[in-house]
């Protein structure tokens, strides 16, 4: 079975680092088409995932998939278009408040089922602080795997859980997490909007 993951994530939160560490050699670089943005994929090069046909595909580090620069619309093109079989957030848990702003936002497109890569919690044990990855786990609705994409540790573990969670083909959205007053308020909106939004083909503002 050939599997896509779709590596996102913020800007300087080691991405590239990792998507190195996963494919090896085994990746190739061009452009997306039709934009000057550079598209990287690769193969995973551990032999353990030789017959799962792994490919990852690295999208422009992105600090959200509002349309407002051209790796934002190429990253929320593929996510919304390209339907990859799950999507990696790698997650700066050094600066977790800032990345987990991309992460609702992959969540909630409620296409793709999402793992989180928990990445440099080395760093944070150093400091002496331990972040409940099970409760934050259970309120944002996806798995998450504790990595150093650095010391290419927890990495086997995080591919294995994309895999499971590709083949599973099940997405889910995550459960309400804010007071009942601002998710009623979300929902009145939620009543309002079309089903459907227009882009504009011009400026990629919808």
């Amino acid at each position: 079975m050939a599997i896509t993951i779709a590596l996102a994530g913020n800007p300087n939160c080691g991405k590239t680092t990792l998507f190195n560490a996963l494919t090896g050699a085994n990746q190739y670089v061009g452009n997306w088409p039709g934009v000057t943005v550079e598209k990287k994929e690769g193969k995973i090069k551990n032999k353990k995932y030789k017959k799962e046909d792994v490919t990852v595909t690295d999208l422009p580090g992105i600090y959200s998939l509002s349309p407002y620069t051209l790796e934002e619309v190429v990253s929320r093109d593929y996510v919304l278009n390209e339907n990859p079989d799950v999507i990696v957030d790698l997650v700066d848990a050094t600066n977790i408040e800032r990345n987990l702003y991309l992460t609702t936002q992959l969540v909630e497109t409620g296409g793709v089922p999402v793992v989180i890569a928990l990445n440099m919690c080395d760093l944070l044990a150093k400091r002496g602080i331990k972040i409940d990855v099970k409760r934050l786990s259970m309120l944002i609705g996806c798995p998450i795997v504790e990595i150093s994409a650095l010391k290419q540790k927890g990495l086997d573990e995080l591919i294995d859980e994309a895999i499971k969670v590709a083949k599973q083909k099940e997405v889910k959205l995550p459960s309400e997490i804010f007071a009942k007053d601002i998710e009623a308020a979300v929902e009145s909106v939620k009543e309002i909007l079309p089903d459907t939004i227009t882009e504009d083909k011009k400026d990629g503002t919808l």
